[in-house]
């Protein structure tokens, strides 16, 4: 059974995010609220994979993965990205990065753990 860890400082994202991935591909997610939070959680549960926003207080989605890419106990998960910037430019600057994908918010429950498992080579 995969492991996914959600990164996300919305209550709602991260609740819908979940059920979605738990009841549709049937794997374990864990949560955390803030980039800090995400890192402390990856290191103690070692994730098949991070779905983490962009944008959230403190620090951001691609902080948070820098400071990840830092850490090698966990720097060799694989992170989506969770975004409403739609622009080119933004969606080039988080590939630079070196995500594993890059994903468009509002995503449709019924079909981000299809999204998901395509970005990270994945069959459900």
């Amino acid at each position: 059974m995969r492991r996914i860890l959600i990164i996300d400082d919305e209550d709602d994202i991260r609740e819908v995010a979940a059920l979605s991935l738990e009841s549709i591909a049937g794997w374990k997610v864990t949560t955390a609220n803030s980039g800090a939070a995400g890192i402390q959680a990856a290191i103690a549960g070692q994730p098949d994979a991070i779905l983490m926003d962009v944008m959230m207080p403190s620090m951001d989605g691609p902080t948070t993965f820098r400071e990840m890419q830092a850490t090698p106990s966990i720097s060799h998960i694989p992170v989506v990205l969770l975004t409403a910037k739609v622009q080119g430019v933004d969606q080039r600057r988080f590939a630079d990065l070196g995500v594993a994908g890059v994903l468009m918010k509002p995503f449709d429950p019924l079909t981000l753990a299809d999204e998901m498992s395509t970005a990270l080579g994945w069959s459900i």
